[in-house]
């Protein structure tokens, strides 16, 4: 018997608590232990795994992140490609029709011009063809006698002749 202060132990019984407490530390390390340190190495695999399985994730929505900029680069490209292939086309195309409307212009300033030659001309016919007519009926009234046609037709290219230099 062991005495410490109030507390007596005896050797019988301190013996069978050793053995029992070997017992008990047997069979726990046995069924409890060996379960218990499988869950865990499971839970850390599986930690493991859900760890490499987040940096994959991560490294692949990386991936897809840069592949998404080049593409809206290469986008944004083309769209200005083609905004200037447009301006460059409108700015042709105004200048064809601005081409298109001077030589237009051109033309019809020529028809006018010619179309106005043409009644300068005619105007002038006329006037020439009233002079004479007046200048025969004044001779006539002046002369008092009437020529006959071929006379007077000579008569009247004469007049016309002078009259014609003069316009």
């Amino acid at each position: 018997m062991l005495e410490f202060g109030t507390v007596t132990l005896e050797w019988g019984t301190l013996l069978f608590q050793v053995i029992i407490f070997l017992l008990l530390l047997i069979v726990v390390s046995k069924y409890a232990t060996g379960p218990i340190a499988k869950v865990l190495e499971k839970r850390r695999l599986h930690v493991e795994n859900e760890l490499a399985t987040a940096e994959r994730n991560r490294k692949e929505s990386e991936n897809l992140l840069a592949e998404q900029r080049r593409m809206l680069d290469e986008a944004r490209s083309e769209s200005k490609a083609i905004i200037d292939r447009a301006t460059k086309q409108a700015s042709d195309e105004a200048a064809k029709i601005i081409a298109e409307a001077q030589a237009a212009t051109e033309s019809m300033k020529a028809n006018a011009s010619a179309e106005l030659a043409r009644e300068v001309a005619k105007a002038k016919a006329e006037l020439r063809d009233e002079v004479a007519s007046i200048s025969v009926l004044l001779a006539s009234k002046i002369i008092e006698k009437e020529l006959d046609e071929a006379a007077q037709k000579t008569t009247v290219d004469k007049f016309l002749a002078q009259v014609g230099d003069r316009l």
